[in-house]
């Protein structure tokens, strides 16, 4: 029986939306912004913080300038005042999907979930997408302007393979990790209800 669904979806395509529903419909735990505000308490930071880490490689001159920094005090400064990464992002997002997973009943919406939770037997993994003009329709519904749009849809799911290739040595997406991919032009809830049946059918209900 499956305990756990992981939700990776190209930006725009409503896979955060659709998770949120998912999990309400199921009764189960959310990990979305739920998972953000959890690794800013770990971590003592601001959530505005992890935000800007989240699915998204350190620039080059964040880099220099966190070596310029530790190798500077790294035998003064205590390690809680140490600068949040994407490094220690990643560890910290490890440490909590280990833990939620093995309580279940979770959905966990992209921070590659999907590549940390690949050897689980009762994790179902799902990748959402959906064409261009469709993504559009759904940022714009969400309040952006089209040229906010324009430019998300240029740049986040480039970061979110640069993500994958760094921390996790992979292509993003990763056809084979998934159980299904589904197109959400089709409409949220008959992507639900694929799940749901795709679910049932492989392993007799969640």
């Amino acid at each position: 029986m499956y305990r756990i669904i992981t939700i990776e979806r190209e930006y725009g395509s409503g896979g955060g939306e659709i998770a949120s529903q998912l999990a309400a419909h199921l009764g189960w735990k959310l990990w979305d912004q739920e998972l953000t505000s959890e690794i800013a308490r770990l971590a003592n930071v601001q959530r505005s913080t992890v935000e800007k880490c989240e699915e998204r490689v350190d620039s080059r001159f964040h880099k220099l300038a966190r070596v310029f920094w530790r190798g500077s005090f790294e035998r003064s400064t205590d390690m809680s005042m140490d600068t949040f990464d994407a490094d220690r992002m990643v560890a910290l997002v490890q440490q909590v999907l280990t833990s939620a997973a093995q309580e279940g009943k979770c959905v966990f919406v992209g921070r590659g979930a999907p590549y940390l939770l690949r050897d689980r037997a009762d994790a179902f993994h799902v990748f959402l997408y959906a064409p261009r003009a469709e993504k559009m329709r759904r940022i714009l519904e969400s309040g952006k302007s089209a040229a906010e749009a324009e430019d998300l849809l240029e740049t986040v799911d480039r970061d979110r393979v640069l993500f994958i290739k760094h921390y996790f040595n992979a292509d993003w997406p990763t056809r084979s990790l998934y159980h299904m991919m589904l197109n959400t032009a089709i409409g949220n809830q008959q992507v639900m209800s694929s799940i749901l049946h795709t679910m049932r059918e492989l392993k007799g209900g969640v």
